[in-house]
């Protein structure tokens, strides 16, 4: 939904321009430094991981065990605290409902959601939290009209997105998907259409279903009534198993807290029993154990000598300042969303990238789903800013390239949100394209303002804040010529 420009919540699509940096800079972490550094790490005062205990780590380690540890995790705490509100607080404004019961929600997100940076209002959303540890879950979709998109992206605890139910995936023809644990070992029942496998015992499943415009969201809702998700064992007719023991969920951070509380990694540690490690992941969750990260342990900062907090409290900060330094590559345009989101076999285990993810917009789509491409400066390399005007053409034959639709979203920064407004819209996109008013050439001229730029050209304005903004577009279901990077967005010109 979102990218930031703060520390603030976050939620499903695009990539941002961001002033959550803190400034700091170091060198970017990337796939082959990362597995470097974690071995010269493991070397180091010739400890042992599976023998040294956490006080007996020297500082100069802790900090950079911390610094690795904080990257791997903060998407799987960030996402514990979304999915605690979704699912465990019921006193909390955003909760949704309990495990494996879907939830619709008939409407698109306007100003007045706050809880979730970067919102979508392209499509209404249905929401599952899996608790896939007693059973597998089966997810039923009814036969959708061919010119509607409909996605249910899959994505667990470590917020990889496993798989994908959908128009592009799966066709919209329906049927039943059954969704298993890492521990289930049955064959595939009768009637079910795919089984689709999740590293993680939790798991979300994200629906979003088109809306055409406001006049259709009765369909919409007919739609939603017909998505079922149901226990394996009711799908068949068959006496349900014994259920999974009760978890005592613990309370998450706020967003802010996240960023410095050493408490993080009792969180993390909290996480890592529903994740059973992947092979790939051995030796460094040995590593990170030296610290007291393992599965299901509590790490107590203040059981620590001062000097190994306070390090790791560094490290903490560390992870933030090489974020800050993929920032400006992505700022560059060197790394974008499309890298960013995905499996675990597509990411190849690159987790500062994984982190960037679940800050500037957790759970985007992968990039064959949706394309995130970001209006974060003007042509001339200038921030973008209300105060100014802006227009943005494309060409006759220059449309983003989707076999969905496409759209353009305006954000206030630094919250991050939708922009109330006059004419209380909040996008444009492509099922508006017959009442855009088009150009002298065939193209389309859209005004970027705070004011109105006159009746004639009203329906080509997205309203902009008075002071700084960005603006994401999303691409569903790009063609190839968006995937390959021949296809590129047209410049954000400044007026006059």
């Amino acid at each position: 939904m979102r990218f930031p420009a703060s520390t603030a919540h976050h939620s499903p699509s695009t990539l941002v321009p961001s002033t959550l940096m803190n400034g700091r800079t170091s060198m970017d972490i990337t796939k082959r430094d990362f597995t470097k550094g974690l071995v010269v790490t493991a070397g180091l005062a010739g400890l042992s991981p599976l023998k040294v205990r956490a006080a007996d780590v020297v500082e100069d380690e802790a900090r950079v065990i911390a610094k690795e540890a904080y990257i791997y995790g903060f998407p799987m705490v960030d996402n514990y605290r979304i999915q605690h509100a979704y699912f465990v607080d019921t006193a909390n404004p955003e909760y949704k409902g309990p495990w494996n019961q879907l939830v619709n929600i008939p409407r698109v997100y306007t100003p007045a959601d706050t809880a979730v940076q970067t919102p979508n209002s392209d499509t209404p959303y249905s929401m599952l939290g899996l608790d896939l540890r007693a059973e597998p879950m089966v997810l039923t979709v009814p036969p959708i009209e061919k010119d509607r998109y409909f996605s249910i992206q899959l994505i667990d605890a470590y917020t990889f997105n496993f798989d994908y139910i959908g128009s592009r995936a799966t066709g919209n023809d329906g049927g039943s998907f059954l969704i298993a644990g890492p521990n289930w070992k049955g064959e595939t029942p009768k009637g079910i259409t795919k089984v689709m496998r999740s590293e993680t015992e939790l798991a979300l499943a994200a629906y979003r279903t088109q809306l055409f415009n406001l006049g259709d969201l009765d369909n919409v809702k007919k739609i939603q009534a017909g998505y079922k998700a149901e226990p394996l064992s009711k799908f068949l007719g068959q006496p349900a198993p014994e259920a999974a023991p009760a978890i005592d969920f613990i309370k998450p951070l706020t967003p802010a807290e996240q960023k410095t509380s050493p408490e993080f990694f009792n969180i993390l540690n909290f996480i890592l029993q529903f994740c059973p490690t992947d092979p790939s992941e051995t030796e460094l969750m040995q590593r990170f154990a030296t610290i007291g990260i393992d599965a299901g342990k509590t790490f107590d900062a203040g059981t620590l000598p001062p000097t190994t907090e306070t390090a790791i409290e560094q490290g903490m900060a560390d992870a933030w300042a090489d974020l800050a330094a993929l920032h400006k590559r992505i700022e560059a345009g060197e790394v974008t969303s499309g890298d960013m989101f995905g499996t675990r076999a597509y990411l190849k285990n690159n987790y500062l990238y994984r982190m960037a993810a679940a800050v500037l917009g957790i759970y985007g789509n992968s990039k064959e789903e949706a394309m995130y491409p970001v209006y974060a400066l003007d042509s001339e390399g200038k921030k973008l800013d209300g105060a100014a005007k802006y227009t943005v053409h494309f060409a006759p034959d220059k449309l983003p390239p989707v076999d969905a639709f496409w759209s353009l979203t305006m954000y206030e920064l630094p919250q991050s949100l939708l922009v109330a407004n006059p004419i209380d819209r909040y996008l444009l996109n492509s099922p508006m394209l017959p009442q855009f008013v088009k150009d002298a050439d065939g193209g389309l001229t859209f005004y970027i303002q705070n004011e109105s730029p006159g009746k004639d050209k009203e329906p080509n304005w997205l309203p902009a804040p008075k002071g700084p903004f960005f603006i994401a577009m999303r691409l569903y279901w790009p063609k190839p010529e968006a995937l390959d990077g021949t296809w590129k967005q047209p410049p954000m010109t400044k007026a006059g």
